[in-house]
This record gives C-alpha cells, sequence and structure tokens, in this order.
C-alpha cells in the first residue's frame, strides 16, 4: 500500500479569516449555560504536561556514570510513571537569551505522567514480548546503570531509545488512535455537553484539543516557516521573537514552544518537499473551528463526516512524518557502517564512530517501534521492518541481541555481517518509500542499493564511497 499525503482541504489561513482561524487559540466558549468566567475554550495543558515530561526523561537517561545509581532510576520513573507535585521541568529550560516561563511541570498541569498513557499493546520490535509501558520501564533501568545512557556491549544509547519510543507509544498512538479515533463517535464526549461539569469546553471540542496538545506545535505554527519551527525547538537565541508570540518576554511550553513530532515534521519540511508542520497543524485549526462553528450543540453526521475526514489529513501525515525519520536514520546508519567499515579495514580505532553508531541506530529503533502504535495494523510492514533492523545493530564481531533472559540480560547470538547490514538499512529506506511514500527523504543513499546487492552476492569488497 502507498498511501499519499492528504492535504487539508482549506489552503493555510488567509489575511483576512479571524485569529481563531489562523492559531489554534482563542476559540470561543460555547458550553450552554456556562457560568465561569473563562472567555476562551482551548485547553490542553496535560498533553503540554507529558511533552515536558519526555523532555526531562530524554535528559535524565543521559545522565548514567555507568554504576548502579537507584537515586537516578526513581529520578527517571518519577518522570515516566509517577505524579507527584514539584517535579522540575529539567528540559527545555531557559538557554541564554531565550527565556522559558515554566520552571515546574505543575505550572503547566497536576499529577501527570507518562505512564498511564502508553501503548498498551505488545511490541513486536523490542525482546521479550512487553507492552509499551513495560518496555519503556525496563529501558529506563538499563540507563540508570549506563554510562551517560550508553551500552557499548549491546550497542543502545538508550536517552534515544526511550525519547523516539515515548514519542509514538504515548504521543502519537494516543492521538490518532484514540482522540482522534472513538472519541469522535457520536455517544462519546458529546458536543452539546461540558467535558465535566463547571468546564468552560464541550466534549469535542477538549478531545480535539487534546490530540493537538500531542503533537507539539505551538499555537501560532502557521506563521512560523519550517526553519523557523525547527530553530525554535533548538532553542536558539535568534529564535526567541519567533517563539515569544505574546511579547511577554518568555516562552511559555504551553502554547509557544514546539516539541516532538511538531519537530520533525519542520526538520522535514526544511527540505522543501513536503509540509507536514502546515498541514497537520491546519487540519487541527480547520476540524477546531468546525467544531466551535456548532455553538454547543450535538455535531451532526455530517459535521462528524467533516471532522473524521481531518483527522484523516493529521493521521496520514503524522505517520508519514514518522516513517521519514525511519529512513533518515536508516540512511544516517547506513554511513555510519561505511565509516567503521573502513576503519576496521585500516585497523583504526572504532570507538568515536561505534558510539555515533549506537546514537543513529536508536534513534531508527525508537521510530521504527514508534511507527507502529499507531491506529493501522501495519501487518507485514512491520515484520519486514523488524527483521531488516533487528533487536540491536549488528556489533563488532557480527553478533546481534536476539533476545532477554530471566534476569533481564541481553543473550546476543551470530548474525549477518555489518556489511550485509548495510543492505538492510537501505532495504528500510526503500520500504519506506514503498509502503508509505515518504518524500522528504533526508539522507536518501538508496542509490547504493543494486550496486550493494551485486558486490555481496559475488563476494566482492564493499567500497567506502
Amino acid at each position: 500500500m502507498k498511501l499519499k499525503v492528504i492535504v487539508s482541504a482549506v489552503a493555510l489561513a488567509a489575511a483576512s479569516q479571524s485569529f481563531a482561524a489562523q492559531n489554534y487559540a482563542d476559540f470561543p466558549v460555547t458550553v450552554k449555560d456556562y457560568k465561569g468566567d473563562a472567555k476562551h475554550s482551548v485547553a490542553y495543558t496535560g498533553q503540554a504536561a507529558r511533552q515536558v515530561l519526555h523532555t526531562s526523561l530524554k535528559k535524565l537517561a543521559g545522565k548514567g556514570n555507568g554504576q548502579p545509581n537507584e537515586e537516578l532510576k526513581a529520578q527517571m520513573l518519577a518522570y515516566y510513571a509517577g505524579k507527584d507535585a514539584g517535579r522540575d521541568i529539567i528540559a527545555p529550560a531557559t538557554k541564554g537569551g531565550f527565556v522559558v516561563a515554566e520552571i515546574k511541570v505543575d505550572e503547566l498541569s497536576k499529577k501527570k505522567n507518562l505512564a498511564g498513557k502508553t501503548y498498551k499493546g505488545a511490541v513486536a520490535g523490542w525482546p521479550g514480548n512487553m507492552t509499551g509501558e513495560e518496555v519503556l520501564t525496563f529501558m529506563i533501568e538499563k540507563a540508570a546503570v549506563a554510562n551517560k545512557g550508553y551500552d557499548p556491549l549491546a550497542g543502545y544509547d538508550y536517552a534515544q531509545l526511550i525519547s523516539k519510543f515515548a514519542m509514538g507509544a504515548v504521543f502519537y498512538n494516543q492521538a490518532v488512535d484514540n482522540y482522534l479515533d472513538e472519541k469522535l463517535e457520536a455517544d462519546t464526549k458529546p458536543n452539546n455537553k461540558a467535558y465535566k461539569e463547571g468546564k468552560p469546553y464541550t466534549g469535542k471540542e477538549h478531545v480535539w484539543d487534546e490530540a493537538f496538545g500531542y503533537f507539539g506545535a505551538p499555537a501560532n505554527a502557521l506563521s512560523l516557516a519550517p526553519k523557523q519551527a525547527y530553530s525554535v525547538a533548538k532553542q536558539k537565541d535568534d529564535a526567541f521573537a519567533l517563539a515569544d508570540a505574546n511579547k511577554d518576554g518568555k516562552v511559555s511550553l504551553y502554547n509557544e514552544m514546539v516539541f516532538a513530532h511538531a519537530y520533525y515534521a519542520a526538520g522535514a519540511d526544511k527540505s522543501g518537499k513536503t509540509n507536514y508542520f502546515h498541514t497537520i497543524t491546519q487540519a487541527f485549526i480547520d476540524g477546531r473551528q468546525l467544531i466551535t462553528d456548532a455553538k454547543g450543540e450535538a455535531l451532526t453526521d455530517a459535521q462528524r463526516s467533516k471532522l473524521k475526514g481531518y483527522a484523516k489529513t493529521i493521521e496520514a501525515n503524522w505517520e508519514k512524518v514518522i516513517a521519514e525519520a525511519v529512513f533518515k536514520y536508516a540512511g544516517s546508519t547506513y554511513k555510519d557502517l561505511q565509516k567503521l567499515d573502513k576503519l576496521i579495514e585500516s585497523n583504526g580505532d572504532v570507538a568515536k564512530e561505534f558510539r555515533k553508531y549506537a546514537k543513529h541506530w536508536g534513534e531508527l529503533k525508537g521510530f521504527a517501534m514508534a511507527l507502529q502504535t499507531g491506529k493501522k495494523n501495519l501487518g507485514g510492514t512491520a515484520v519486514k521492518l523488524n527483521r531488516l533492523i533487528g533487536f540491536s545493530p549488528v556489533l563488532l564481531g557480527n553478533t546481534q541481541v536476539t533476545g532477554i533472559d530471566a534476569k533481564g540480560n541481553y543473550v546476543q547470538s551470530s548474525s549477518i555481517t555489518m556489511k550485509e547490514y548495510m543492505l538492510h538499512m537501505l532495504k528500510v529506506q526503500k520500504l519506506m518509500v514503498d509502503e508509505f511514500g515518504v518524500e522528504a527523504r533526508s539522507n536518501d543513499v538508496m542509490a547504493d542499493l543494486g550496486g550493494l546487492a551485486d558486490k555481496l552476492s559475488s563476494g566482492a569488497s564493499v567500497e567506502n564511497d
């Protein structure tokens, strides 16, 4: 199956449209008989809290010193599974002239965690037949004893694995397989009732808002070019003015920051070949406007059908954003293998290059696992992807992780060679093109596919061009 980008039916907001139609903000209260003093109905503070729990957890995952560290483990678990008050926002924090408004998670939303919203199914791409929550807990435990999140014996970079998988297993899964799926049905969170008693938003308004919060775009995303959004996520000094939309001298992590898959959408769009960042944001705004225009009445079947069309646009493009990342990091891993092959042939020091290989492989693997947590069952595509990548990178000596024993230790077995694994990376890129129609194609090395396959089949040496 080849998925094409589904473009929003409405073009990017025109200058004549209202503020609400240009930004994901300031939609009016439509709840009937609302008695409070709220002027607007948008609310996704819980999702913003989970965004900073994720970024903080990633930071912590790289803090180990290679020795057992129960304190670090407990701290990571507090950010993943805990709900206690007082947790600092470790990242993103103020950086130079890029001033961040919030310093505590609870300033965004109280009693939030990631574990309760993690993908409930079994994760086929990781050994042990574990659920999403079990996989992330297992990785956290391993990260606590790794040196800066790195395990050279298994080739794992836990900060990357945890981050990339969590973004899929929590944010992507919750958005496309929950809020934009069954919660759009007529008998679930109806639009003619408040989401909860006393709240200034209807059931459907809040459901849609929560999905938007998981994407990670700022309210003013349509006013930012992809390169600008990318620089906001990187907290560049010269991006501060772009991020500080309300000009209060600080960037709110609630509605002015670029997080998670919104960042990767912008990263892909920098190529000029795609428009994921704006297409997804526009579909969210169009859908929210549709709900608002119902003025607190239950959505008709025709309105819900149109709303589901916007949801389909979001889902298809979001899936492609993750597939683009898989493509990109398969290319990075391939290039790392080329460099390692050259160093091995010349008896050079491989330590530094192997560390890069582990990092890029961790990003590849995390995104590949994330891709399988969406609404659709990827079936044979997922099987191929998992077989091509394996449970670990091919290690020096041509072994790979093939399982986990009863004590939680990795089991390694003989594998294909690193040169053969290079061919697998090229096949991963081809799979992303064939099955998901990726177009940005960062780090495209597919041109090497035929030549490398021929050389391996003939037993010739692999050139390092």
